[in-house]
């Protein structure tokens, strides 16, 4: 028996293997690996304590395609070597988890081409659900996942689609409340780091932002407004763009905080004084805002938060007996978190 045992171990067991091994039928042993009812507890156990010595695996996929559950959740973000998205990660896993829900993490960098990819594989891997922080301007992309029914949750970034739920905070509130800010502390020529503006929390941010200037009374300019990847190296280039005008702002509200960042490094390289000579505010509450010698101002997102309420939204959606989607929009309240880079 043992030299059996050896021999089957070197190549992927199947039940047949172990039906013959133990000289019952296959049904019979998948009925056992299974917990059907209708098997002894007796058989159950030999079959289990059998199939573990064999090295057996069961096959997820064929399991999947037979109950029609995956039991994998698949979140794809922009990148993940962020606090923030880290955190909404950390969110969802610990509100799935307990489900018995596993997650498949896909990064796109920002590029329409790799979430499409994403999507694709996960289509194909047969995943529960797909929860999305989108980098794609264009609706059409999604159109395969509502196809086949798979439930879609954007957070964060997301895109306006009918039936599709979505987790996010106001960024315009988030927008307005930074600019505000600035202008309490006698900015008046404030400058915006804006990101992709065909996407809708950065629409929305700009938007915030521009109101602002609107109700205090404030002229927008139009060369104070620049796109700018999240990224240190933007912000310095940016900064630099901002500082060449003839008639320089002294305050930025950067939907990043990592452009934040850049655009202080760069103005301290200048010797311009902040915030005396020049006012910032980031987004996102990164963690090393908090913790520089200069702090950062930003405003917070609770994307741990976000998380849990994504994956609340997702849990709701598939246990919903109906066939009907549901459209449910959750929106958190943003905290401006004033600090040594804004308060004067």
């Amino acid at each position: 028996m043992f030299y059996r045992l050896f021999q089957k171990m070197k190549r992927k067991v199947t039940i047949y293997d172990i039906a013959k091994e133990l000289n019952i039928t296959a049904a019979t042993v998948s009925r056992a690996l299974n917990n059907n009812p209708h098997i002894s507890e007796s058989t159950r156990e030999l079959v289990l304590s059998t199939a573990q010595k064999m090295n057996y695996e069961q096959n997820k996929l064929a399991l999947a395609l037979k109950s029609g559950k995956s039991h994998n959740v698949g979140v794809i973000v922009p990148r993940i070597d962020s606090n923030f998205f880290g955190s909404v990660i950390r969110g969802i896993e610990e509100e799935l988890n307990p489900h018995g829900y596993h997650v498949i993490i896909c990064q796109t960098d920002g590029l329409e081409e790799k979430e499409v990819s994403n999507i694709e594989a996960l289509l194909n891997s047969q995943v529960d659900g797909i929860l999305i922080s989108t980098s794609s301007s264009d609706s059409k992309v999604f159109d395969r996942v509502l196809k086949k029914e798979v439930p879609l949750i954007f957070f964060d970034r997301t895109k306006n689609i009918k039936n599709v739920s979505s987790v996010t905070i106001n960024d315009f509130e988030a927008g307005y409340k930074a600019t505000n800010h600035l202008i309490k502390t006698g900015c008046t020529r404030i400058a915006h780091f804006s990101g992709d503006l065909n996407i809708e929390i950065f629409k929305d941010r700009f938007s915030g932002y521009k109101q602002a200037l609107l109700d205090n009374g404030i002229d927008y300019i139009e060369d104070y407004v620049i796109n700018t990847r999240s990224s240190i190296e933007a912000g310095k280039t940016n900064i630099l763009k901002l500082l060449s005008l003839e008639n320089q702002p002294h305050a930025v509200f950067s939907s990043s905080d990592f452009a934040a960042l850049g655009a202080i490094q760069e103005l301290k390289a200048k010797n311009i004084k902040i915030p005396s000579d020049f006012s910032v505010i980031g987004f996102s509450n990164e963690p090393f805002t908090k913790f520089m010698e200069l702090s950062i101002s930003t405003v917070d997102q609770f994307p741990l938060e976000m998380g849990k309420h994504t994956a609340k939204v997702f849990l709701e959606q598939i246990n919903n007996n109906s066939k009907a989607r549901i459209e449910k929009k959750v929106v958190l309240e943003p905290e401006l978190i004033i600090r040594k880079s804004s308060k004067k």
